[in-house]
């Protein structure tokens, strides 16, 4: 209770004051990086319960934090500046850098007399004076480690808040984004069927692909809309559709064509393109 004084509360009883700050630290061992904010504010509750119970008792002569979170406690107010405003910082960091350093001191003297005194208490040969300056000892302790943690968490909490508004800031207005498609595999884009199986058979085998078929294959993925595909590929001359037309038809009529063209494809399908090819070649 805050009512009561130190010599009130029983020595057996001084060890159970510790223990806000000791699910503190608990707290801060969670790993769930997706709620590492929301662990830190839990922890810095915990922290700062147990340095204000420790200041209404009493205990230790420290400045207690802020309760409310960092960028919260000036809300709207306007941050004040020009050079009047510098000076109060350079010494407010002036008394943060001693405060740290008389901590430290405060803290490798409080783990001293702890490991002299902790073979007595835990060994039932220590009196009841020995047990209750043992355990303020142990208090005295987690006060500087909140505090310590307290400023950390502080600076960690600035660090997550400015890198959440930094991904809200750069992320697309809802609605705007593109529908994922899968990506498109390479393959050889021919004019017609014919040209399909010529260009199909060689190295390295990339499959082939007429433009119509490469059409109908978009308009399915909906990328273009359904009308008709288009017959002729841009940068098409009409005489190289009439040679491509006359070239079908002789394969088609000339018995003799057709199967020189089979015994090629024949041909291909064992040798791979470039095969005897020995230009530039020392």
């Amino acid at each position: 209770s805050e009512n009561e004084e130190l010599e009130e509360i029983a020595s057996a009883d001084l060890k159970y004051l510790p223990l806000p700050a000791l699910l503190g630290a608990l707290t801060l061992k969670q790993v769930d990086l997706s709620r590492r904010l929301e662990h830190l504010e839990s922890a810095r509750a915990h922290f700062w319960r147990f340095l204000k119970l420790c200041s209404s008792y009493g205990l230790g002569s420290f400045r207690l934090p802020p309760a409310s979170l960092p960028g919260e406690e000036d809300a709207g107010s306007p941050s004040p500046g020009g050079p009047a405003a510098a000076q109060p910082s350079l010494v407010a960091m002036a008394s943060s850098r001693q405060a740290k350093i008389e901590r430290y001191k405060q803290k490798k003297e409080l783990e001293n007399r702890l490991a002299s005194m902790r073979t007595f208490v835990e060994s039932e040969q220590a009196d009841e004076d020995q047990i209750r300056e043992y355990y303020i000892l142990q208090i005295q302790k987690w006060i500087n480690t909140s505090l310590e943690e307290i400023e950390s968490i502080d600076q960690e909490m600035v660090i997550l808040r400015s890198r959440g508004t930094a991904k809200q800031s750069s992320a697309p207005p809802h609605g705007t984004s593109r529908q994922a498609r899968a990506p498109l595999k390479p393959f050889i884009l021919t004019r017609d069927a014919a040209q399909a199986k010529v260009f199909g058979a060689g190295y390295p085998g990339l499959p082939t692909m007429t433009v119509d078929d490469w059409y109908e294959q978009r308009r399915r993925q909906g990328v273009v809309s359904g009308q008709s595909a288009p017959q002729r590929v841009p940068g098409t001359t009409d005489e190289e559709l009439q040679k491509q037309q006359e070239e079908k038809k002789e394969e088609e009529d000339d018995e003799e064509a057709l199967q020189k063209a089979r015994n090629w494809d024949d041909w291909k399908d064992t040798h791979p393109r470039g095969y005897g090819n020995r230009q530039n070649v020392g």
